[in-house]
């Protein structure tokens, strides 16, 4: 029985590699199905990729006064006290974690 089914064997063999290569473009992580999950996934991270662009240019601006040929007092100072904890003798400081609750 086994040879007269051998002249197939290729055939089949192609037929499953051909099965799983088009079950792979249509289901896969990059596959025609999953076209709008990366839609999606692309929008957020453009978002995220705006966010990160202001925080870096008030970053440069804020760097650009620490040095020494443009160097802001009251910048300085406001940097020196918030990591140093200093504040005037009659303020109050709230310290708040990186999720926005007071820091005990």
């Amino acid at each position: 029985m086994l040879f007269r089914l051998r002249p197939y064997l290729p055939t089949l063999a192609i037929a499953l590699v051909l099965t799983y290569v088009c079950i792979q473009y249509l289901t896969g992580d990059k596959g025609f199905f999953s076209q709008e999950s990366r839609d999606k996934d692309l929008v957020v991270k453009e978002k995220r990729l705006a966010e990160l662009k202001v925080q870096r240019a008030d970053l440069e601006a804020r760097a650009k006064y620490l040095r020494s040929d443009n160097l802001s007092k009251d910048l300085l100072e406001e940097r020196a006290r918030l990591l140093l904890g200093l504040t005037e003798p009659n303020a109050y400081v709230i310290r708040y974690d990186s999720v926005g609750n007071v820091a005990s």
